[in-house]
């Protein structure tokens, strides 16, 4: 086993809630109060420049206001930070034609004294691991003398040890609904795998498809995005039907849809990992898609029409790929990004690169080579090779290849090795009752 450092998050319960609930109100109370602030400031921005600004400008036109003291210096910079990545979110969004997209609200939500979660950097708060006890500091305005601060006793799960992490980055303070709890953000060495092995695999991230996997040795995976379609549809419906989009049933089947996607994530990564440690891969190579929103050629927004903008907006691939990220390193799997541009337009057996070869949306036929391929796997298996190209022969790929010339010639060779993997993934569906992934049985004729 090697050993690895790590960013991790633990929760902890606060032992003396009673007594410090009333300080911690008072700083989620002045954090909320301070987003409110920035909010209203940035409105007024937006509406006279139609510009946002960024949160390091917001940081310095608000420093000198009363309610940056509210809080510690780093917690207040955490807290439009926050604000400003939210209303960058938003126009992004709306800039990509979804009408359905709000800015960030007010943080009130019918409640009389809101609760934001409060953010405490190196600066913020000090650690008591032999007692368990944490110092969290107070803004300058709600000191009563210059060296008050909150001292929370917590108590984690029998198996944290904060005292053995490598440090803590940060404490979150954070409101449950019921009571106040804490998240510390921790760098832990921990033992990982070794690697399963040195081949590689293409990750392709689509709206379809929500990924497409081709390994080395001439195989691939299609993982369809329909389960997320239905749930999109379903609880749009009944989101619709309710009598305030900020309604306390709303929230709820907003708040259910959320976690639906979020075990679908968790289920589909975990699973790709072990697929991976099955087929011995020891690097998974992923599209960095932080362009996809732009055209190629003039870098503004691409307009991918009504349904489409809409789609790509609810493509959850950064929060994905975190998570593929932080299984894969237990399994000791390294994970790349490479720029995923050109690779849905080019041929992945000789490279002919021509949009018009992407006959239909889960078609690719080269006019080059002849190559037939489903469109994503393709493009998965083009991003592989960025980082680990295949062996080629005259310019085209072997392993690959299922038009009958190349076909064919390689039969006259060491046997036939096309098997036309290219063009038949198998396909694995994600079983709501079981809540995991399994393969699609092929129909036969």
């Amino acid at each position: 086993m090697a050993k690895q450092v790590v960013t991790r998050t633990y929760t902890a319960f606060i032992r003396n809630q009673s007594r410090v609930s009333d300080d911690l109100d008072s700083l989620g109370f002045a954090a909320s109060k301070l987003w409110n602030v920035g909010r209203w400031t940035i409105s007024r921005v937006w509406d006279e420049l139609d510009y946002i600004p960024e949160h390091d400008e917001l940081t310095a036109y608000l420093k000198s206001h009363e309610r940056y003291d509210d809080l510690h210096s780093q917690s207040s910079q955490r807290v439009l930070q926050e604000l400003a990545e939210a209303f960058n979110g938003w126009y992004s969004k709306r800039r990509n034609g979804d009408t359905r997209a709000n800015p960030p609200g007010y943080r009130k939500h019918g409640d009389e004294h809101p609760r934001s979660t409060v953010t405490f950097k190196n600066k913020g708060f000090k650690l008591d691991t032999q007692y368990n006890r944490v110092r969290l500091s107070k803004g300058s305005n709600l000191k009563e003398y210059w060296s008050d601060f909150i001292l929370c006793e917590y108590q984690t799960r029998p198996d944290i040890d904060l005292s053995t992490v490598e440090s803590v980055q940060q404490v979150r303070a954070v409101w449950t609904g019921d009571e106040w709890e804490l998240h510390f953000v921790c760098k832990v060495e921990v033992e990982v795998a070794e690697s399963p092995g040195e081949k590689t695999v293409g990750v392709d991230l689509g709206i379809n498809n929500f990924a497409a996997l081709a390994y080395e040795d001439g195989h691939s995976e299609l993982y369809p995005l329909n389960c997320l379609k239905q749930d999109n549809y379903y609880f749009s419906k009944r989101i619709a039907r309710c009598d305030d989009s900020n309604s306390e049933q709303a929230t709820r089947l907003n708040q259910k849809k959320s976690r639906r996607r979020t075990h679908y994530f968790h289920a589909l990564s975990k699973h790709i990992v072990q697929r991976c440690v099955e087929e011995g891969v020891g690097t998974i190579v992923v599209g960095d898609l932080s362009g996809i929103r732009e055209d190629e050629e003039n870098g503004e927004s691409k307009n991918w029409g009504k349904h489409g903008n809409l789609d790509l907006h609810s493509w959850a691939f950064d929060r994905f790929t975190d998570l593929l990220e932080y299984k894969a390193e237990m399994e000791g799997i390294s994970v790349e990004d490479v720029p995923e541009r050109g690779t849905s337009k080019s041929c992945s057996c000789c490279s002919r690169e021509r949009k018009a070869n992407r006959v239909e949306r889960g078609l690719y036929v080269c006019d080059e080579c002849g190559l037939v391929a489903n469109a994503d796997v393709n493009g998965a298996e083009n991003i592989r090779q960025k980082v680990s190209p295949s062996p080629v022969t005259d310019g085209v790929d072997e392993t690959l290849c299922v038009s009958s010339a190349h076909q064919n010639a390689k039969r006259s060779e060491d046997g036939d090795r096309s098997n036309g993997w290219l063009a038949q993934p198998s396909t694995f569906l994600f079983d709501k009752e079981t809540g995991a992934f399994a393969p699609q049985e092929r129909v036969t004729s």
